[in-house]
């Protein structure tokens, strides 16, 4: 019997399509293509087309069955993307045109490379690249969308997507990562490192403890309301530090702390067992992913222990290979995490601004190779 037809609809909300659907295509390690994740967005209100974050979802169906899905957004801004596009949005603005809205396929807020074309195993993923192309380019004619952009795949998607559209703009980026090298615990960790930077590490921590701060890690349902919400507290700091309200709110995390509690570890920090700092992480079947974080004080040191210590040894004793501290900071690169090559697309409308916009990635994409490979030379692991 011959299969049936490929069709495609797109899914005003996640939750037009059940949490099996979609999370019958999602890699066990990334949490943040699972349904209950996408759902807390939108849900809690931190994504919908009020907050300039219009979800318009691909999904890809034979017959009954979902075979493929893309999460995707119409933008009306470019907050919450990690990416930076804003002088190509003036480009675009001061030639006559109009940049937003744009379409989107990405992770909001989350700046974590991983699948975003999400393709059963038995499906024709040819065929089913072909069909979600067509779909977002007829999105972005029919709505007037000045481009569509494809934020932080993974490499294998990235070089998917260069064969399917050999016209679309690459533009890279570096991410710091920690990878298990066989150390065994956070000890061999240190052994693996030059005397300096152990000596540093060693020191940063001594620091934590001498001013009063323990440090305790919370995982799945040991993580309580009163838990959750004292990390909102801190998390909200960190926003208002920088003059800007935070991205997501407080029915966020809580939606996320019911319907996928085995996906985080809350570290929290205490002062005479009152907890005044927090970080929250988020665990896929190999690796470990740093997201928020935020404190009532100022202590030194306390940002490494809570946000990055923590995590490693968190790693260590679980198993994971992985982890994943989040975007920015050459601070991290001492620590041992080493520099990663990370990738976008970008398909832009506009003849003019495409060819410009082509001309700064490859330069750009120079200059980020060699500082990439810099990077990698200034480890801090003996030889």
């Amino acid at each position: 019997m011959p299969s049936r037809p490929l069709s495609l609809t797109i899914l005003p909300a996640i939750g037009a399509v059940t949490a099996s659907q979609w999370d019958s295509l999602v890699d066990h390690d990334h949490p943040f293509l699972r349904h209950a994740f996408l759902h807390a967005l939108e849900a809690s209100g931190s994504v919908s087309e009020a907050t300039g974050w219009e979800p318009c979802h691909l999904s890809v169906w034979q017959g009954e069955q979902l075979v493929a899905a893309m999460p995707m957004y119409r933008k009306h801004h470019s907050y919450g993307e990690y990416v930076f596009d804003w002088g190509w949005a003036d480009a675009l603005e001061r030639a006559g045109g109009s940049y937003y809205p744009k379409a989107l396929s990405a992770v909001p807020f989350t700046p974590v490379p991983g699948a975003r074309t999400l393709i059963a195993k038995h499906a024709d993923a040819g065929a089913v690249r072909a069909m979600l192309a067509e779909a977002w380019r007829e999105q972005c004619q029919r709505l007037e969308l000045s481009s569509w952009h494809l934020l932080f795949a993974d490499e294998a998607d990235v070089s998917a997507w260069q064969a399917q559209c050999p016209e679309l703009i690459t533009r890279e980026g570096v991410q710091f990562q920690w990878r298990d090298r066989g150390f065994g615990d956070f000890d061999g960790f240190l052994a693996s490192l030059t005397s300096k930077r152990r000596k540093m590490i060693k020191r940063e921590r001594r620091l934590v403890a001498e001013q009063g701060l323990t440090v305790r890690r919370l995982e799945g349902d040991a993580i309580t309301p009163a838990a959750m919400a004292h990390f909102f507290g801190c998390y909200t700091i960190t926003y208002h530090e920088r003059g800007r309200p935070p991205y997501l709110n407080h029915d966020f995390f809580e939606r996320l702390r019911q319907t996928m509690p085995e996906a985080l570890v809350l570290v929290q920090a205490y002062i005479d067992e009152r907890p005044v700092a927090a970080a929250l992480y988020f665990r896929g079947a190999n690796s470990l992913y740093g997201r928020y974080w935020g404190s009532e004080i100022v202590a030194d040191c306390l940002h490494f222990e809570v946000c990055y210590y923590q995590g490693l040894e968190h790693c260590l004793q679980s198993g994971l290979t992985l982890f994943d501290p989040g975007t920015q900071g050459e601070h991290k690169l001492v620590r041992g995490f080493a520099p990663q090559r990370v990738r976008s697309l970008h398909y832009i409308s506009h003849p003019g601004l495409a060819a410009g916009v082509a001309q700064f990635c490859r330069q750009e994409g120079e200059q980020v190779s060699a500082y990439r490979e810099a990077a990698h030379q200034a480890l801090p692991f003996k030889l």
